[in-house]
Order: structure tokens, then C-alpha cells, then sequence
């Protein structure tokens, strides 16, 4: 049985995060970043096959279950939790390593990897879309932007004011039941909810939305054009893994196009019958793509 050691590290970016740790702290380093609204429990079924081989890494970062929480929307700055992974990485003296990011933290770990390459060996993205393919499908394709208007809800909702433990349980029910292929365990449930019961959890996991600068507009809306979108973008300069699940009802397919012109070093797999949180809703298929490609592009 796969030892996972929690502890809890305080960075140099001044938040204290709870982090997972499995396998030899001798063989090569793999983070794993979760998204939103989960903890590092979303790699619950990968990180005792990747500790097998792997010395596996994964946080609960800033605004999420035992972590920090800091206040103010500004803290949740897509640089700031950025800042985080390397700061992580630091405080376990880790100069170069795999990442592995799904939903939001594929977010940070696309933007980590640009920004870091020399630290970044390897990157796999998990139902999270590429920073530029995304506001490009913002503004063109209308089914993306109708799925992509829970942001703008999450940007503005009162849930997280003074939030009881029914409407916490109404969040849950409508959260995993649109976007879930899988029924969620009794046990995760219960996790959930004392996590997200905790004070300002709720405004912290949000402010992860309303901290972003990507432009979702209305369905009746047509606001000035980002001019990043359409020109030259930076090459993702790492071997780089994107796994999908097909029946993604917020991040559809159509998040795809286009990343072979944008990844030198790409590989892509397609897994039909799961959706959003493909951690858990394919955890074999995942493990086993995981491993194959990982053996595959070395160290």
C-alpha cells in the first residue's frame, strides 16, 4: 500500500499549503495541480501508480481545503498561485520536474510552463483549455461561449456570503450532476462539504474566477476583440500530454483545435466516455496514459 505523507509547508510567496507527498523523494518528480472546486484528492486513484516510480507532489493550493486562504480577489491572481508551484518546488529543493495540471490547474501549469521552461520538464494537461485557444473560442464559437457562461455566474453569485450547508449541497448536487459521468461517493461527498464548509472557503475557491483577466462575453454581447488572440503566440517548449474527456459539458472538443500548431512536442488522447473531472470519472484509462507517456519521454 502507497505511504501518502500529508504535510504542510510553508512558501515563500507567505501561504502555508497542505501537501501530499508519495514515493522515493530519490526518483524524478512529478507535481500534480487539481482544480476547481476539488483538492489534491482529485488524483487519488493516479498517485499510488505514479508513486511507483515517480516522487509525486500534490498540493492543495491557495484558497482550497487545508490550505491558505488569503483574502482579497487580487491574492488569486493567476501569477500569484503560479508563484506557488515554484515556491512548492523550492521548498522541497526540486530544480526541474514533471507537471501534470487538470481543470484550473491546468490553467497554472500551461503558464507555469511558458514561463519556466528550464524548470518544467515535461507538462500534461488534463480538461483544461490552451490560455489562447480559449479566448479565441470565447469570441467565435458560440456553443464554447454558452458553456462558458458559468464563469461569468461564478464571477457574480452571493454563494459564498454566508453560505449554509444546503446551499453547499445544492452546489455540489448541480456542479457534479451537469458535469459528472460518475456518481459521487458517499465519502467524497462528506470531504467536500466539510471543505467547503470551512470560513471563506467558498470566496477563495470563486476568487480563482473572478481573479482571471480571460474575457467571457455575454451570448448577446460583442465587446472589443483581445488582439492576443489572434496573433503569434509563444510554442509550448515541453514534450506535452493532453488528455480529454469527450463528453466535457463546460470545455468541449472544440478546445482541441488547433493545439498541434502550438505544441512542437505534442501528443493528444481522446477518452470518449468520460467528461469533465476525467481524474475520477476514467481513473485506469488516465493511470495507464499517464504511465505509457511518461516512460515514453523519459526523464
Amino acid at each position: 500500500m502507497t505511504d501518502i505523507r500529508q504535510t504542510m509547508l510553508p512558501l515563500s510567496t507567505g501561504v502555508t499549503l497542505d501537501v501530499a507527498l508519495a514515493g522515493n523523494p530519490a526518483n524524478p518528480p512529478v507535481i500534480l495541480l487539481h482544480g476547481f472546486p476539488e483538492s489534491h484528492r482529485t488524483w487519488r486513484h493516479q498517485i499510488p501508480a505514479l508513486a511507483e516510480h515517480y516522487f509525486v507532489i500534490a498540493p492543495d493550493q491557495r484558497g482550497y481545503a487545508e490550505s491558505a486562504k488569503p483574502k482579497g480577489v487580487e491574492a488569486y491572481a493567476p501569477d500569484r498561485i503560479a508563484e506557488d508551484l515554484f515556491a512548492l518546488a523550492d521548498a522541497l529543493d526540486i530544480e526541474r520536474f514533471t507537471l501534470v495540471g487538470h481543470d484550473w490547474g491546468g490553467a497554472i501549469a500551461w503558464m507555469a510552463a511558458l514561463r519556466e521552461p528550464k524548470r518544467v520538464a515535461r507538462l500534461a494537461i488534463l480538461n483544461a483549455p490552451h490560455p489562447q485557444v480559449f479566448q479565441r473560442k470565447l469570441f467565435d464559437d458560440p456553443g464554447q461561449r454558452r458553456a462558458s457562461q458559468y464563469i461569468r455566474f461564478f464571477r457574480e453569485t452571493e454563494l459564498d456570503r454566508a453560505p449554509d450547508r444546503t446551499a453547499l449541497e445544492q452546489f455540489l448536487l448541480s456542479l457534479f450532476g451537469e458535469h459528472l459521468q460518475v456518481t459521487v461517493p458517499a465519502e467524497e461527498k462528506a470531504i467536500y462539504l466539510r471543505q467547503w464548509s470551512q470560513p471563506g472557503a467558498m470566496t477563495a475557491m470563486l476568487n480563482w474566477y473572478r481573479a482571471t483577466q480571460i474575457v467571457v462575453p455575454a451570448m448577446d454581447e460583442d465587446p472589443p476583440r483581445p488582439g492576443w488572440i489572434d496573433g503569434p503566440f509563444p510554442l509550448q517548449p515541453q514534450p506535452t500530454l493532453v488528455l480529454w474527456g469527450m463528453r466535457d459539458r463546460g470545455l468541449l472538443p472544440c478546445l482541441l483545435d488547433g493545439l498541434e500548431t502550438l505544441i512542437p512536442d505534442y501528443t493528444l488522447v481522446q477518452i470518449r466516455d468520460a467528461g469533465h473531472f476525467l481524474p475520477w470519472e476514467a481513473p485506469e484509462e488516465v493511470t495507464a496514459a499517464l504511465l505509457d507517456w511518461l516512460e515514453r519521454r523519459g526523464t
